[in-house]
């Protein structure tokens, strides 16, 4: 991957911080954005805005024509059988709340099992312990092994408890764990589960196919792939999102409204209450059309290059006061890594790596029960993407090495 052509689409990266141009390892928390995605997000705010779907005038037919073509831009993207299978939502976040909500009120009932993972963020938590307070549901984890991957063993104790609903990361956005999803989902569907995938942090760097995973619904947000904030996707089989109800009322997602009824439109419409963001949703299309140009085997074998790179440098220059958490086969993982140093808090360790103008993420991540579980307060994250090169890796271990002079 030619990563110089690259960094010149994203304008953000001209800047300089502490005097330092900038290096910036945090794209699992947001992604920066090419200038053909700011582009386009403006045009259509220049030159094609109007409310879509009620308007018969040619600006709101215009508008509404790039809505519905960025929902089958992004249905080619995840190999959804239909656009109408394709959800807008804020993000990722919203998208599992929809979820969960959902299901909530059709699927679930007191004393039924939800399975997940003690790896999910909390936006794949918080919503089921919200059910779980208010419905009376049953919240299981999954387990991990030392090296950040699920434990067969107990997932066969989850899965023998029969959940109703089995929700999973596709990948972690700490350890950078790939989790089977495909062997998750044929062994959930054999005990009756629909399977709800977090797919927040693979979208961004591999193709996605719902088919081929064995998803039943998943949820992404396009601001972690080079698109802007405030837009996402929920995907869901035709069947099943025919069967959930609305999440949220008004606006676009009623067919007729009386005093004494309501009657709902079918998907997608039913869960996109409101005036949607066409804009983001324009503009996710353009990112993706940047991403695929780019070509997704680059892209995977640029990052995986990034990452043997870096636990290179880790292990030469640190050795063993450098633990770097997740799997150890770059096959098994993303390029994300989270560390600790010994006997430096993370939030130390970022502090001076941004007077070294190197930009990464202190904290527990959204991931508390991670935490708890890997009994650490916090972590530091080091996430790279496509306008990443081994000079700025070789800034953020210089910067490291400073972090062990400091602390000394």
């Amino acid at each position: 991957m030619d990563v110089e052509r690259v960094r010149n689409d994203f304008p953000i990266l001209r800047r300089s911080f502490q005097g330092r141009p900038l290096v910036y390892l945090d794209s699992a928390a947001t992604s920066q954005k090419p200038t053909a995605v700011v582009e386009s997000e403006a045009r259509f705010y220049a030159e094609r805005n109007a409310n879509v779907h009620r308007g018969v005038y040619a600006l709101s037919v215009e508008a509404t024509e790039a809505y519905e073509g960025a929902r089958e831009r992004v249905a080619r993207f995840v190999h959804a059988h239909d656009p109408s299978e394709i959800v807008f939502v804020r993000g990722t976040t919203e998208a599992l709340n929809v979820v969960a909500t959902s299901l909530g009120q059709s699927v679930l009932r007191r004393g039924d099992h939800v399975a997940t993972t003690v790896m999910e963020h909390h936006s794949n938590i918080v919503p089921w312990q919200m059910l779980r307070a208010t419905r009376g549901i049953e919240l299981d984890f999954v387990d991990i092994d030392a090296e950040g991957r699920l434990r067969r063993d107990d997932l066969d104790r989850v899965l023998a408890l029969r959940p109703r609903v089995v929700t999973v990361s596709h990948a972690s956005n700490v350890l950078g764990t790939v989790n089977p999803v495909r062997e998750i989902a044929d062994r959930a569907h054999a005990v009756g589960a629909l399977v709800v995938v977090d797919a927040a942090q693979s979208a961004p760097h591999r193709p996605i196919d719902v088919e081929a995973l064995g998803a039943d619904l998943l949820a992404f947000s396009g601001h972690k792939m080079l698109g802007p904030m405030g837009i996402g996707v929920l995907w869901g089989r035709q069947d099943v999102l025919e069967k959930m109800p609305p999440a949220a009322g008004g606006g676009e997602m009623i067919r007729e409204v009386h005093q004494d009824r309501v009657e709902y439109r079918e998907p997608p419409a039913r869960f996109e209450a409101g005036t949607p963001n066409v804009a983001g949703a324009v503009a996710l299309a353009t990112a993706l059309d940047y991403l695929e140009h780019l070509g997704w085997d680059e892209i995977e074998a640029h990052e995986r290059s990034l990452l043997e790179y870096s636990s290179r440098q880790a292990r030469d220059r640190f050795g063993d006061r450098l633990r770097i958490y997740g799997p150890r086969d770059a096959r098994d993982r993303q390029g994300i890594q989270a560390f600790a140093f010994q006997g430096v808090h993370p939030h130390d360790v970022a502090t001076i790596l941004d007077a070294e103008g190197v930009a990464v993420r202190a904290g527990h991540h959204c991931c508390q029960p991670l935490m708890e579980r890997l009994e650490v307060p916090a972590l530091t994250r080091s996430s790279p993407y496509i306008y990443n090169d081994t000079a700025d890796i070789d800034r953020l271990y210089d910067g490291l090495e400073k972090v062990a002079r400091v602390f000394a």
